[in-house]
């Protein structure tokens, strides 16, 4: 499979949903929120770009199969599937605040092979594929070169349900909140992920995720050079539903502080 051109058709079709999306945010009225549990919000933009997208993948690639959030496709393929988040930083798209995206990833059986993250509102697109590098808007990105924690900007996510792990991420915060330059939380992990791609964010970590939240987003940082662990060092990020991300030269520090608490 061509995975690069692969790549480039599903841009193009992110680049027309997210015009939906940001037209949408424009004339949005909160009285059409829906609650799908705790403090956890969909709205009919969420639906509706994801009904576009799969349909537009679909077409893309006939074969394969869709892991959504809002679950307007739960057909599952043995081979490819795409994961998909229509609109990753719903909460902040609901309160008018300008950063949310759109995240496609592909995976072949366990695999993770392309990404996409679509910042809309600043027309950025991230993408990566297998063994061809991470861009930006087509020019190539590349993680940070911070050698330390002290030399870093970190980000985060804040828990809005599952809050019996609560103390222990605030001591967390409360170490790193001492050693590197600021801990910052946009409300987006495709985002997150993707500013660590870019050297924007050194290191990234947060819990209570899902994989359609980092799954493109883990195939632009790893392009990029950068690594994604587990909270315990591994490899089981979708299983643990938790994730660091690091530009590589930080990974055993940031992993310690970390692991101190949680594990």
């Amino acid at each position: 499979m061509d995975l690069q051109a692969l790549t480039k058709e599903v841009i193009c079709l992110t680049k027309v949903v997210g015009e939906f999306i940001r037209g949408e945010s424009k004339i949005f009225d909160r009285e059409r929120i829906e609650y799908k549990g705790l403090h956890d919000m969909v709205s009919y933009v969420d639906k509706t770009a994801e009904r576009d997208l799969v349909k537009g993948l679909t077409s893309i690639l006939p074969e394969a199969g869709f892991i959504t959030e809002e679950e307007t496709s739960t057909v599952l393929s043995e081979s490819y599937n795409w994961i998909i988040d229509p609109l990753d930083g719903t909460t902040n798209f609901i309160h008018g605040i300008p950063s949310f995206c759109i995240s496609i990833a592909l995976q072949y059986k366990a695999e993770l092979v392309l990404g996409v993250v679509y910042e809309i509102n600043r027309d950025e697109c991230f993408s990566a594929w297998q063994n061809g590098g991470a861009y930006l808007n087509g020019m190539r990105i590349s993680v940070s070169n911070a050698p330390a924690v002290e030399n870093t900007l970190l980000a985060t996510g804040f828990p809005f349900y599952e809050f019996s792990k609560m103390e222990k991420y605030l001591r967390v915060l409360r170490t790193l909140m001492q050693k590197c330059h600021g801990l910052r939380r946009i409300g987006s992990a495709a985002l997150d992920l993707a500013y660590v791609a870019c050297g924007r964010f050194d290191g990234y970590f947060e819990y209570n995720l899902n994989s359609y939240d980092i799954a493109a987003g883990m195939v632009l940082v790893r392009e990029a050079g950068g690594q994604t662990f587990d909270f315990n060092g591994g490899n089981d990020c979708f299983e643990r539903r938790e994730i660091v991300a690091t530009n590589g030269r930080i990974s055993s520090e940031l992993l310690e502080s970390i692991k101190k608490e949680f594990n």
